[in-house]
């Protein structure tokens, strides 16, 4: 309910400017909102294709104003995120060519030099490629639509795409269970960090992974 979210933390903010910051402040009022699931879950499914802010933040606040449905609010996220992402690998698998103009100019994240290095990303690693961007503060919606730009396999898309989504939310909502409020400040201040050692861990499973197959 709104009444359990501290009243400092929708106050809070990373420092931003101008249209990002009036976007960031839209997200977080939906924290003090009975409908906040439901923007948690449109949030998570926009930014994955379009939208700027990512859907951690409402995810933190909601986690600590209702710790018991932390892990409820981290399917939600998972779920509409995947969804999302399906949407982002259709616009680039059928209306790329139409539409690229508009993404290069008006969608935060996109940018053609950007744009060709994530295809490069992709004739190496494929799988590993969008895993790690769903994982980490690399724009996940450049990864959905170029999947379907470089008309990666859907089904492992989809896998990629709920593994790294769904560990990155579930991690977020049992450190929030786990040490409450608090973890709000942690998580913020050393966000990047965290993913960047999980990115490694992660590469070096994978790694592991296919030597043993081999």
């Amino acid at each position: 309910m709104a009444e359990d979210v501290p009243a400092d933390f929708t106050r809070t903010a990373p420092p931003a400017r101008g249209l990002h910051r009036r976007l960031y402040d839209w997200v977080m009022s939906w924290a003090d909102s009975r409908h906040g699931m439901t923007a948690l879950a449109g949030l998570s499914f926009a930014e994955s294709s379009v939208f700027p802010v990512p859907p951690d933040v409402l995810l933190i606040a909601l986690g600590i104003g209702q710790p018991r449905r932390a892990f409820r609010f981290a399917a939600v996220c998972t779920v509409a995120s995947v969804a999302g992402g399906l949407f982002g690998y259709l616009i680039g698998w059928v209306a790329w060519d139409a539409v690229s103009g508009v993404f290069f100019a008006y969608v935060p994240g996109f940018d053609q030099q950007i744009f060709a290095r994530v295809q490069g990303y992709y004739l190496a690693y494929g799988f590993l490629a969008v895993a790690i961007a769903g994982f980490t503060p690399i724009p996940f919606k450049v990864f959905t639509i170029a999947s379907g730009v470089f008309g990666m396999n859907v089904i492992a898309f989809v896998g990629a795409a709920t593994l790294s989504r769904g560990l990155r939310f579930f991690i977020e909502s049992a450190l929030i269970v786990r040490f409450g409020p608090r973890m709000r400040e942690v998580i913020e201040r050393n966000f990047n960090l965290m993913t960047l050692l999980f990115t490694v861990l992660l590469v070096g499973g994978f790694a592991v992974l296919r030597l043993w197959m081999h």
